[in-house]
């Protein structure tokens, strides 16, 4: 069975005053709040965009709001908004919005592995 309602009414009037009202050409945008469920979704469960319900509409769709969300700050002042509403909580709040980067990889090579060695393939 698919979670739906993830977003409490308490947390959404914190957060839908501070998201885009329109103003980007082409079809109306999905719902924001739907969307935004269907990012959670995603990131809760650590499953492809593609695999995204059609519940929460296209998984195209979805994750191009994520994207212009993460890129013009959206996201920073959702999470701004909250922090303000609940000044007594912050450090809760900044552990809970801090992201751990230590799965980042990199290839050998940029983690000084020699260069000479073979390490695999035609193209390295």
């Amino acid at each position: 069975m698919l979670r739906a309602d993830e977003i409490p009414d308490e947390l959404w009037e914190l957060i839908e005053p501070v998201l885009p009202a329109g103003g980007h050409q082409g079809r109306p945008w999905n719902d924001h709040r739907l969307t935004l469920e269907g990012i959670s979704w995603r990131f809760r469960t650590g499953s492809p965009w593609r695999d995204l319900p059609e519940h929460f509409g296209a998984w195209q769709s979805v994750w191009e709001r994520h994207r212009r969300w993460s890129d013009d700050g959206t996201y920073v002042r959702m999470f701004a908004a909250v922090r303000a509403a609940a000044p007594d909580r912050d450090e809760q709040l900044r552990n809970l919005l801090s992201v751990d980067s230590t799965i980042a990889r990199a290839h050998q090579h940029s983690a000084g592995a020699r260069h000479e060695a073979h390490t695999g393939g035609p193209v390295e």
